[in-house]
This record gives structure tokens, sequence and C-alpha cells, in this order.
């Protein structure tokens, strides 16, 4: 087999171990929101600062996790472009 099929293969295989982790995470960090956001519904002590700062949290991290997504998925396809 030639060197850059094998390259190939292998970045190929990165990859979906990498998409399916991602998607494993996403999972989980979503169900850890539909949690925080079913807590906050039930707690009637919990200031509207505190509501706020948790859903910040959240956006915040949701927007990181997307670029952070964006910016592997740009590089795996200059990855790609190398080897057409």
């Amino acid at each position: 087999m030639e060197q850059k099929q094998m390259l190939k293969q292998m970045v190929e295989f990165n990859q979906a171990a990498f998409n399916n982790t991602f998607k494993a995470m996403e999972m989980m960090q979503d169900q850890f929101e539909r949690v925080a956001r079913s807590v906050m519904e039930q707690a009637t002590w919990l200031p509207a600062e505190g509501r706020n700062a948790i859903e910040n949290w959240v956006q915040a991290y949701k927007g990181g996790r997307e670029k952070y997504k964006q910016y592997l998925d740009e590089s795996y396809g200059q990855v790609e472009k190398f080897f057409q």
C-alpha cells in the first residue's frame, strides 16, 4: 500500500474517532443543560443573577464547543486537500 494512502486512512480514522467522541461529549453536555434548566425552574430560592450566570455559562460553553468543532473541521479539510 502506498504511504500516502496509509496516511490518508489514518487521518480519516482519526477524524471519525474525533467526531464520535465529540458527539458523545455534546450529548452529555446537552443532558447537563437540560438538568440545569430543570433545577433552575424548581429552585425558587435562586436569585436572577445566579440564573443569568448559569445561562451565560451554558451559552459560552456551547459557543466554545461550536468554535472548536469548526476549527477542527477546517483543519481536517486542509489535510484532505493535501491528499487530493
